[in-house]
């Protein structure tokens, strides 16, 4: 989480080498999702992020990387890098999506360079971080 005297954010830090990082604001339940891939935690029933990576390795769907392509106003843009066989398939889908499920499937996260340019921010010049299970 994401604290200051304005609030509080689920953030997602992607480290983009030497000392930047690329803050990514989640929502919370997205949060909660990701923690639970970070921890290898499995909750009694699936959550719809757990259920999309049974339906793949279910279908043989191998998640190649997860792209974050893109920042536009603001907002950031990626894709699922999908593969069935001999046959690949590029998916449009919300960054925290995407990292929910790359980290089940320990897929790769790759940032585009002209994301890491324009997003990067010093490690020190981060808001407070507060570990998620702690906030909550």
């Amino acid at each position: 989480m994401s604290v200051s005297e304005m609030g509080a954010a689920p953030t997602v830090v992607l480290d983009a080498g030497g000392d930047s990082t690329i803050p990514i604001y989640v929502g919370l339940w997205e949060a909660i999702s990701i923690n639970n891939a970070l921890n290898s935690e499995m909750l009694p029933r699936p959550i719809t992020h757990d259920l999309i990576v049974e339906l793949f390795r279910n279908f043989d769907i191998t998640l190649d990387a997860l792209h974050i392509d893109s920042l536009e106003e603001g907002v950031f843009y990626a894709k699922l890098l999908l593969r069935q066989g001999s046959r690949t398939e590029i998916m449009d889908c919300r960054p925290s999506d995407g990292i929910a499920i790359a980290l089940r499937y320990r897929a790769p996260i790759m940032i585009e360079d002209t994301v890491v340019e324009s997003a990067a921010v010093k490690k020190d010049d981060l808001p407070r971080m507060v570990d998620l299970k702690e906030y909550l």
